[in-house]
């Protein structure tokens, strides 16, 4: 058959540290004492879930106090509402009146809002790390109660030469496999490449996307990741046709009916073709089978659709001489 033609394979590989695609350390919004730990270490926990409460006698009683005034504030509208068709009220004094009704409950939301953050909650949905907080302990807003990692997906970091500029983009498939092994190959996704070359390194920083949905991998693992890109394209024959003597590889084709052999050097092979560099000619035909019987100048007989149409189908073998 006529040869075929190939690119080359062109594989990068680099080290990564994987990081999970949301991570969060909680940390309390106001000081106080601990009074209840609802949840424990390595916990899977949804977005709001209450993972501690604080103290709040305090902000209990706030509330309590502003809904009296609230309270007392619309009794005190309702009243010269009331009046007003008698002309026992004046205008002013409504309009003082649903101002401290808007001003008590302005100080209800506040002293909800001071009571809602006695209870630390989840950001965001993932699993917990270790808390770092028991009934009892004083906290700060500076104290780190636990990290949530939301690991259903780890992004890969790593850097790639800058060769791979216009080469790489996102949605091209990568192979990663942890160096802690194990695991076996975990295939995944380039998800983003940087806007730049780094002028230090001459690298360029490219981030993987793996899925993570049998929660086999961790944030902080280190993988090693490879990259298949196509290389330049190469004429390609069957491994078959492959020959060696003293001088090197190369193949027999036919031309004008007659064998000749032709030099090649091999780039690079697969299970199905052989990537070559040769001076191979328009119509040159590779001889796949009988090749030891072939000698330089024989003629040879195409058979099948080959002689025809130069198709790929089809066999040549030595004439008989």
């Amino acid at each position: 058959p006529p040869p075929g033609e190939a690119r080359i394979a062109d594989r990068v590989a680099a080290i990564g540290d994987g990081q999970a695609i949301r991570a969060v350390t909680v940390l309390p919004e106001t000081p106080g004492r601990v009074t209840e730990v609802l949840v424990q270490s390595g916990q899977r926990v949804q977005e709001g879930d209450v993972l501690l409460r604080l103290d709040s006698e305090a902000e209990t009683i706030a509330l309590e106090r502003a809904r009296l005034m609230q309270d007392d504030a619309r009794a005190a509208l309702e009243r010269l509402q009331q009046l007003q068709g008698s002309g026992a009220s004046t205008a002013v004094q409504l309009r003082e009146a649903e101002l401290a009704l808007r001003q008590a409950e302005l100080e209800v939301r506040q002293a909800e809002f001071n009571l809602s953050l006695r209870e630390i909650r989840a950001p965001v949905a993932g699993w917990i790390g270790i808390v770092n907080a028991e009934v009892g302990a004083q906290v700060t807003t500076t104290t780190e109660i636990a990290d949530i990692d939301d690991r259903s997906v780890l992004l890969v970091d790593f850097r790639l030469p800058e060769r791979m500029v216009g080469r790489i983009a996102p949605g091209d498939p990568v192979e990663a496999e942890a160096l802690a092994g194990g695991l076996g190959s975990i295939t995944g996704v380039v998800s983003a490449v940087d806007n730049r070359v780094d002028l230090t390194s001459r690298t360029l920083r490219v981030q993987a996307r793996l899925e993570n949905g049998d929660d086999r991998l961790r944030a902080g693992m280190s993988f090693a990741i490879s990259v298949d890109l196509p290389g330049e394209p190469a004429p390609a024959v069957d491994p078959l046709s492959v020959q060696w003597s003293r001088d090197g590889a190369f193949v027999w084709v036919v031309r004008d009916g007659v064998a000749e052999r032709l030099s090649v050097r091999i780039l690079q092979r697969s299970e199905t073709a052989v990537m070559v560099e040769a001076d191979f000619l328009p119509g040159d035909l590779v001889i796949v089978e009988g090749v030891q019987a072939v000698r330089p100048g024989a003629p040879v007989q195409v058979r099948g659709e080959a002689a025809t149409a130069g198709a790929s189908e089809g066999a040549v073998t030595p004439a008989k001489l």
